[in-house]
């Protein structure tokens, strides 16, 4: 968990930081849906999951070959980045 302790002459910053990092928190769920439903789309195409896709597939398995596999790829990544990014900011605890 990450401590946010905020030091201003004004109470009036406290609510626009939390307000910011609120706002960052929904434009990263914003992008995470958009990348589940770009890895859906891989998934109905190629009738797998991304987890067995992870474990057993190659660029030479996949009908679009390296384009597919390097996007679907790169959703999985994103997709695992913006998880921990929206998990560590809905941990922050705020320190008054």
């Amino acid at each position: 968990m990450t401590k946010l302790q905020i030091i201003s002459d004004s109470n009036d910053m406290i609510p626009v930081i939390q307000d910011a990092i609120a706002a960052r928190i929904k434009r990263t769920e914003i992008g995470f849906q958009k990348t589940e439903k770009e890895i859906q789309k891989f998934e109905k195409q190629y009738h797998i999951s991304s987890d067995d896709f992870l474990t057993a597939y190659t660029s030479d398995d996949l009908s679009g070959g390296d384009e597919d596999y390097i996007s679907w790829m790169g959703e999985i990544k994103l997709r695992e980045a913006l998880l921990e990014e929206i998990k560590a900011l809905r941990e922050i605890e705020y320190v008054c």
